[in-house]
């Protein structure tokens, strides 16, 4: 597989009770990865095995090409946003966005003004004392994506970071990590459930099916595919 790929599954096997998953693939480093597949097909233990959340049971992760055994997920190159977004209600949007750079809140004047800084990137130029209970769940997502350019890491995972959100809200938020996107250069792996994100943002797609990436393609070749029913339900074929 290529050393310079921005991820790399070798013969990784996860296993549980009554089930076992397995993950061989190389991802490419700068698009946008769509991650999809029915619930239950395995794509949440994909993330944590990358970020680090779950060590496999066999096989090696590697992130631009450094196997990343035994490391915490603090010390991969990696950046999570779940779908609950793990802002803390009880501070304001820019104490959540300073855990980025420093989980003891530690900030220099250089540290607050990268804060400002990427509150302003994602729209929220004057949320900064602003509490995550009284966000719109756009807003809410909006402070996590900030969170996440603080850090500046290579790699970026987001599980299902719209599902929360109207339609018009969507388009938005897809807009906006386009943009952020083009503007970083980074790595994305996105999980989701709608073919729209996938027609929308996606350079590829992983597709897994009990516990297997059963397909890799670019978008256009994926869209295309008409071979396998748990492709063709996903993308709602006939």
């Amino acid at each position: 597989m290529n050393s310079q790929a921005a991820v790399e599954l070798v013969g990784v096997d996860v296993r549980y009770d009554t089930t076992a998953l397995h993950f061989d693939c190389a991802i490419q480093p700068g698009g946008i990865v769509a991650v999809a597949g029915a619930s239950g097909s395995g794509k949440s233990t994909l993330f944590h095995v990358i970020a680090g959340f779950e060590e496999p049971d066999r096989g090696e992760v590697r992130i631009l090409g450094k196997t990343m055994s035994g490391q915490a997920p603090a010390e991969r190159p990696v950046s999570v946003i779940f779908q609950d977004n793990n802002l803390f209600a009880h501070l304001d949007v820019a104490t959540n966005v300073g855990f980025g750079i420093s989980p003891s809140l530690r900030l220099s004047v250089a540290d607050r003004a990268r804060i400002d800084d990427a509150l302003g990137r994602v729209g929220l130029d004057s949320f900064g004392k602003r509490l995550p209970p009284t966000l719109s769940g756009g807003e809410r997502q909006r402070v996590a994506l900030a969170r996440a350019l603080v850090r500046h890491r290579p790699l970026l995972l987001l599980d299902e970071p719209f599902a929360a959100l109207d339609p018009g809200m969507r388009a938005g938020m897809r807009a906006l990590l386009q943009d952020l996107h083009d503007q970083e250069n980074n790595t994305i792996l996105m999980i989701t459930h709608h073919p729209d994100d996938v027609r929308a943002l996606a350079d590829s797609v992983l597709f897994l099916d009990q516990g297997r990436i059963i397909a890799h393609d670019p978008v256009e070749r994926f869209l295309e595919r008409r071979d396998m029913a748990s492709i063709n339900r996903f993308l709602g074929n006939a």
